[in-house]
């Protein structure tokens, strides 16, 4: 592949200025890497007319001068492309018959990207400015009920070190709302068991504070004393990390995710939830609660307040369900279409 040093100094940006993971940069990265590859298969599958590259100030061989124009750098064709080129790039996405949400998404690296070009002033304008995302099918994120919560939750046994360790994981997202990738990344203080809050360290390297319920905290507290018993007997044991796993170290998301498949089904609940599923949870029952929606954005950790409104359709619907099943149709039973009509 050819020179990328505009996407390499992007990268950079991300990691270092703007503090995204580096798992974040990567799939920036790979989206500007299949762009670069549309922009070079669309110009060496492009007619050359030599005559023109002749006369625009390219001399010697012509082959030459063919091989330069239709293989320039990936720099210069990042740098040249512009807005009907980035709809051929989504016309192209699509034939592939990629998903509205992964069209979206290569679409806003892209905007990012040029945004970022401009901003460095190796462009005038951004060409992705005029194109518009596609729209996108609403699909709203799955949530458990109280009873469901409860049922999960109860599971783990709290009579061995390990059901201790997986309740307290459990009780932990559920009761903050914090995603996985922050609850492995807490450590041993980071709790603030006086102040009932948990110190939490998010996406792009943002902080804040999370209050933790009572409940969930005495699992805490009864996970640690099977935790510091075992790392007496452990040189290897990481004192710092909050989770760890049998051989005490800190645990990782996979291994949160294969624990709660277990319980998922020792349970008899649906395979399908995930430990995100507990904080999509948290969100919509904070708000059945009178929560207001600034105070879920906050405790979720979202930058944007658009990415909390999801949770308002989650609610509206169990609205909706609880009236039709309060009042049903007229039709539906006689006995209540009397008292329907007013």
């Amino acid at each position: 592949m050819e020179d990328r040093t505009s996407i390499q100094h992007f990268l950079d940006y991300l990691k270092y200025e703007r503090r995204f993971s580096e798992h974040t940069a990567k799939c920036y990265g790979a989206d500007l890497t299949q762009f670069s590859e549309f922009l070079l298969n669309a110009s060496e599958s492009s007619h050359v007319d030599t005559d023109s590259i002749s006369q625009s100030g390219h001399h010697g061989d012509s082959a030459t001068a063919v091989a330069i124009a239709v293989k320039p750098k990936i720099d210069e064709l990042l740098l040249s492309a512009g807005t009907d080129v980035v709809r051929a790039y989504l016309a192209f996405l699509n034939e592939k018959q990629y998903s509205k949400a992964t069209i979206a998404r290569k679409l806003a690296t892209l905007r990012s990207f040029y945004k970022f070009l401009v901003k460095r002033n190796q462009l005038t304008s951004n060409p992705v400015v005029a194109v518009r995302t596609p729209k996108q099918d609403k699909k709203l994120p799955r949530f458990l009920d109280y009873e469901e919560v409860k049922k999960l939750l109860d599971t783990p046994s709290l009579d061995n070190w390990l059901g201790a360790r997986d309740r307290a994981i459990m009780e932990t997202l559920y009761s903050t709302g914090i995603r996985v990738s922050e609850l492995v990344a807490l450590n041993m203080d980071d709790i603030d068991f006086m102040g009932e809050v948990v110190h939490v360290r998010g996406k792009g390297k943002k902080e804040r504070i999370a209050p933790i319920g009572s409940s969930a905290l005495q699992v805490i507290q009864h996970y640690m004393e099977y935790r510091n018993k075992r790392a007496q007997n452990n040189i290897n044991f990481d004192s710092k990390v909050l989770f760890v796993n049998k051989h005490g170290r800190r645990l990782s998301t996979r291994s949160v995710r294969r624990k709660m498949d277990k319980y998922l089904k020792m349970a008899g609940l649906d395979p399908a939830i995930s430990p995100h599923t507990l904080r999509h949870s948290f969100a919509t029952h904070m708000l059945n609660n009178g929560a207001d929606l600034r105070s879920v954005q906050e405790l979720l950790g979202h930058q944007s307040l658009s990415t909390t409104q999801i949770y308002t359709h989650l609610t509206t619907t169990k609205l909706k369900d609880v009236y039709e099943n309060a009042h049903p149709r007229s039709g539906d039973n006689s006995e209540h279409q009397e008292t329907n009509d007013y």
